[in-house]
């Protein structure tokens, strides 16, 4: 139109032509893509009719209110070439759906039905992020809805009909507030009634929520995300025929509740197709359909019943041993049909042995209540289990049943390896993964790995739901989970021992989970009244086989179309002939998911909800064998455990950390192999080990440090030695004072001894002078030497975070004169504080190495000059009898807990101690009896800790004993303080 609007325009002389040389007066609307389109002669809105009496453009709907939702079914507006097309929307969220058949006549035995279900960006008003701004392969979002609405479909089909069918649903538009999986499972129901295919619709579909205990039908996204059951039914109207379900562990009781409430529901979307079929629909075709003659399958079933029900009924055939049997059988009857020249019966030969074979082993279920590997209907097979096979990955699990065995692994990443989803619907990330994988050599065949496999996605879903229910939320459990499912022989419900890997593999790995997940397949197998079609007998099979029939010497393309029957591919024995696969996995509280695949055109909800009990029952016997082997999660403290850490900074020292264009960073990831993520004042690293990590964080603790904590361990460089200690710089370039009297808990004489310039040491902040300076400790780090005596090493003394202490003398405290005398290394000894709390204790002292050593020197000239008689000792030890007695309230001296050990004193003197606690120097007074620790050895005496950071001195005597060790308990008593305030101990035992 616009290239016929600029030729006017370039060209007068059109705009002069009679109408009747017009487009318009010709009844054609305008030339697009070659093809000419009719237009309305009158402007009026109202559908015009043709001279030949057709409608154009006219519009059907159908609308109703399902759950409080006003719903509408609308078809001949758009897609009118289609053989069948709907549009439903749901207040803003609309979806196409469209269904299209072959023409020619089928020459295959199974029906290639074909659904895609598509999400373009347009339907939300965005441009794809993609390079080419456009739409790729199929997601997995997109493979899952498909097969949602595949299955509920498929049974509904004649049989017979093999004709190709295709399914297109599109999203055309949406809100974000509604998931049109469901949607479009209804409009391509309606579609298909309005089409002229055989198909034995409507079918209904509803999805199911309960919040807080009260079931919501048609929730919302965000009611969804509140909800503990998202329930997906398709029925008929008296029968079921899919059910899809995700649970946090709801009981049975409240399943089959939430099942009888859906029917209901989603019967109410079948009216409404039928009135639209009524107005708008096609006549059914005639479509040819491949039926076998009675006298064909009464000859094909005279020649093979009797030796397939031989090879059905004995034990000791195994997997592929039976289905060579088989193979050979049918290969009998095709040489005989082939020189009988019976061309008939050979077209259909392998549809026929099919229905052989489904009728011996259905007989034999129902009539006699044994299967073909002999076991019981509601036993499960042998089960084994093993956790840890792979012992250098972060958790995995090898899960047997019978002849299926799955290695399941799993990987620990971090949040930022969650995975991006690009939907309309649902959260931007999901940070739970699980891929199943089917190879070929599973089933003994040779077979090409190609993409995405709508199956394996399927299988991988199924068991990500029943696992994702017991996944610890994401503020006590930050790890990205990665599951891989390898299937390593399949024998039956593989997507079940899925789940028993997954749960197993994870509880390796680490992950608190608070119980484990286990899943089995359940079957049924019935009996049916050809004239009523109702079903007149059943059974309930538990653990069914899956038998992949594809392992023969020379198969021809005849017979191995006889498996590739629908889903004949991956079904065979009990799946692939009985009537249904329903799937459910859980806990022994509740189910955490379920999935129903039928093959007849439905199956009553009361005999579902039936199945409930056995899965039950099953589900606990395989519980309790993984129970067996791996019932609580690893502790993650072997060398492969990976680690994750959430570090809290400004965004001024995130920058420093980055670097200029981040060069800093990818340092430090290159240097350790860990893995750092920054976003608002927060970092987070994942190192494979703890080794890494504590790598990482030495690293990030020079660039940009850390806050600094009484008792916290950090490590630094020595950066300058002094006769009184050293100075060290650590955390982020801050400088703090190692005193020579933290150095060690042996005496150090020179300090260049213990530690250099440049030295990297691991120190404790043990406190803060009034200065400001940091105090930190060597010695603190260090383990103390072992006792003689009890072989017990002691630990150092724990720094306790408490109020400000001014540590100085019991007596007069000094004044400014005296504090400007001594010397900084002194003051801080002297006047020395901790970080701030709530507590306050008065004052004591702290004495240096260096004082002690003076006082030593004291006692040395004392005791060189022998001028003290044996009277003068007399008259001092009465002397501290009378102060004792004047000093003391009662007649019995106090003990004094050091605080080393609650149990000290007792095991000291048992009979009248009496602890008071705690010590300060302020309540020590002479006479008292305290439990003491030898602190160091010196040469003439030993300095004692007697607990809250107060030390005393004791003196040897002439010819006591001398042959003490560090950390050595002692009972002493105060006899004196020396002229600084020192408290001079004795022995008690002396006296």
């Amino acid at each position: 139109m616009p290239s016929i609007m600029a030729a006017s325009r370039s060209n007068p002389l059109l705009n002069s032509l009679p109408r009747f040389l017009t487009w318009r007066s010709l009844g054609f609307r305008t030339i697009c893509s070659g093809r000419l389109g009719f237009a309305p002669s009158d402007p009026d809105p109202e559908p015009p009719v043709s001279t030949s009496g057709t409608k154009f453009l006219e519009t059907f709907r159908e609308e109703f209110e399902i759950g409080s939702r006003l719903i509408t079914f609308e078809t001949g507006k758009i897609a009118r070439f289609a053989n069948g097309s709907v549009v439903l929307g749901m207040e803003e969220t609309k979806v196409l759906s469209t269904v299209t058949s072959s023409k020619g006549d089928s020459v295959r035995d199974f029906l290639p039905l074909t659904v895609d279900y598509q999400e373009k960006q347009f339907a939300q008003g965005v441009i794809p992020g993609t390079y080419l701004r456009r739409e790729g392969a199929p997601k997995e979002r997109e493979l899952l809805c498909g097969r949602l609405i595949d299955r509920p479909i498929r049974p509904l089909f004649p049989a017979g009909f093999y004709h190709e069918v295709q399914v297109m649903a599109s999203v055309l538009s949406s809100d974000g507030r509604r998931d049109p999986d469901v949607m479009a499972a209804n409009a391509t129901s309606a579609a298909l009634m309005l089409s002229d295919i055989p198909w034995g619709g409507p079918i209904g579909v509803i999805r199911i929520g309960r919040i807080c205990g009260q079931f919501v039908v048609n929730p919302t996204m965000d009611e969804l995300s509140l909800s503990d059951l998202n329930l997906v039914y398709a029925c008929t109207k008296d029968k079921t025929l899919m059910i899809d379900v995700q649970a946090g562990g709801i009981s049975e009781k409240d399943l089959e509740a939430g099942l009888r409430l859906a029917h209901p529901e989603a019967v109410k979307y079948l009216e409404p197709q039928i009135r639209l079929a009524a107005k708008a629909g096609k006549h059914k075709k005639d479509y040819k359909l491949s039926l076998v003659s009675d006298r064909t399958l009464e000859k094909v079933q005279n020649l093979t019943e009797a030796k397939i029900e031989a090879v059905f009924t004995d034990p000791s055939y195994g997997k592929f041993e039976r289905g060579e049997a088989l193979d050979n059988i049918a290969q009998e009857v095709k040489r005989t049909l082939e020189e009988e020249c019976d061309t008939e019966s050979l077209t259909v030969l392998s549809k026929v042995v099919d229905r052989v074979r489904k009728g011996v082993v259905r007989n034999r279920i129902i009539a006699e209540g044994f299967r073909v590997d002999g076991r019981r209907l509601d036993e499960v097979r042998p089960l084994y289990c093993e956790a840890g096979y792979l012992p250098n990955l972060h958790g995995s699990s090898l899960f047997s049943r019978g002849d299926t065995q799955v290695l399941c692994t799993v990987t620990l990443g971090a949040p930022r390896d969650a995975q991006r989803l690009d939907s309309l619907v649902g959260p931007p990330t999901k940070r739970f993964m699980l891929h199943y994988s089917f190879p070929p050599f599973s089933i003994n065949e040779v077979g090409k790995r190609v993409g995405l496999n709508r199956r394996e996605v399927g299988h991988g879903t199924l068991a990500e739901k029943a696992l994702l229910a017991v996944l610890p939320p994401e503020d006590d459990f930050p790890y990205t989970v990665r599951i891989n499912s390898e299937v390593m022989a399949s024998d039956g419900s593989t997507s079940m021992a899925t789940v028993c890997g997954g749960s197993m593999a994870m509880m390796d790995a680490g992950i608190p989970l608070q119980e484990h997940v286990a899943g089995v397949s359940v079957g049924l197998v019935s009996e049916v009244d050809p004239s009523t079609g109702e079903i007149k007998d059943y059974r309930i099979v538990t653990d069914i086989l899956v038998r992949f029939l594809l392992a023969f010497e020379n198969p021809s393309k005849l017979l191995l179309s006889f498996f590739f029957i629908g889903f004949g591919f991956f079904k065979g024995l009990e799946d692939h002939l009985g009537d249904m696969d329903f799937k459910i996995a859980g806990t022994r509280k509740g189910v955490t998911a379920v999935q129903l695949d039928i093959k007849p055109a439905g199956i009553p909800l009361d005999i579902i909800c039936e199945c409930l009990e056995p899965a039950l029952k099953g589900r606990l016997q395989i519980l309790a064998r993984m129970d067996q082997e791996i019932s609580a999660p690893r502790a993650q403290d072997h060398r492969n455990s990976p680690r994750l850490a959430t570090l809290k900074f400004s965004n001024d020292a995130l920058r420093r950390l980055i670097g200029p264009l981040g060069v800093l960073k990818r340092k430090i990831e290159e240097d350790t192999g860990a893995r750092m993520s920054v976003s608002d004042e927060t970092l987070t690293i994942l190192a494979k080990n703890q080794t890494v990590l504590e790598r990482v964080q030495e690293k990030i603790d020079f660039i940009i440090g850390r806050e600094i904590e009484v008792g916290g361990i950090y490590k630094g460089i020595i950066s300058s030695i002094k006769e009184y200690g050293a100075f060290v710089e650590f955390n982020g370039g801050q400088q703090g004072l190692l005193h020579v009297s933290e150095l060690s808990h042996e005496p150090v004489s020179k300090i260049s001894d213990v530690i250099s310039v440049g030295q990297q040491v691991s120190l404790m902040c043990i406190g803060q002078d009034v200065r400001g300076n940091i105090k930190l400790s060597l010695k603190a780090t260090l383990p103390q030497l072992k006792s003689k005596k009890n072989n017990v090493t002691e630990e150092p003394v724990p720094v306790i975070k408490e109020a400000p202490k001014v540590w100085t003398s019991v007596g007069n405290l000094p004044n400014e004169q005296e504090e400007q005398k001594l010397t900084d290394a002194e003051l801080m000894l002297s006047r020395s504080t901790v970080k701030p709390s709530t507590s306050s204790n008065p004052g004591f002292l702290i004495r240096s190495a260096a004082e002690c050593d003076e006082e030593d020197k004291t006692v040395s000239l004392n005791q060189g000059s022998k001028s003290n008689s044996k009277t003068l000792q007399a008259t001092k030890r009465d002397r501290k009898r009378k102060t004792k007695v004047t000093e003391s309230d009662d007649s019995d001296a106090s003990i004094y807990s050091s605080g080393h050990s609650s149990h000290t004193v007792d095991r000291l003197n048992e009979e009248d101690a009496k602890v008071v606690s705690p010590l300060s120097a302020k309540r020590l007074k002479l006479g008292m009896k305290i439990a003491a620790k030898v602190y160091q050895i010196r040469a003439l005496g030993l300095v004692l800790d007697l607990g809250n950071g107060v030390r005393g001195m004791y003196r040897f005597e002439t010819n006591g004993k001398r042959d003490f060790e560090i950390g050595d308990e002692l009972l002493v008593k105060c006899t004196s303080f020396s002229s600084k305030g020192l408290p001079v101990m004795s022995l008690v035992d002396d006296e």
